[in-house]
């Protein structure tokens, strides 16, 4: 399915040009026009999915697997020092357009993207509790 007012649906099956970097018939990875550093690209699949909650195991399957293999490219080609691949699940999360994407983000020593947090603390209690109840949840699934 492709949503009419998509722009994500609309750059991964070509109605909006875009510069791509792989195309096969379910994703097209392009380069951001907003990049965080240089070499900065996007994993679109062609079929709409708002996030990662309702995509199938078909495309989350291969989408790092596409992931992967551009990132190593863009890796030889600019010597990067570290990467992120990333992808962002609802407005808490920081998704801000609601076509699921996975970022690959070239890092390079002292460029000014942050993607840390504080380290948080918990329990033995509460990883134990946290543990069982999504367990409980996977087999259910």
């Amino acid at each position: 399915m492709i949503k009419d007012d998509c722009i994500f649906c609309k750059i991964a099956n070509g109605v909006i040009p875009a510069q791509a970097l792989y195309e096969d018939d379910q994703f097209k990875v392009i380069l951001d026009r907003g990049p965080a550093s240089k070499g900065h690209a996007l994993v679109l699949p062609k079929k709409h999915f708002d996030n990662v909650f309702s995509m199938d195991e078909d495309y989350t399957g291969k989408v790092f697997t596409i992931a992967a293999k551009v990132a190593r490219a863009i890796n030889e080609e600019f010597g990067c020092d570290g990467m992120n691949i990333l992808q962002n699940n609802n407005e808490a999360a920081g998704q801000t357009v609601f076509h699921f994407h996975m970022h690959i983000i070239p890092r390079y020593r002292d460029d000014k993207v942050n993607l840390v947090w504080e380290p948080g603390e918990i329990t033995d209690g509460q990883i134990d509790e946290y543990a069982e109840a999504i367990r409980n949840r996977l087999k259910k699934q």
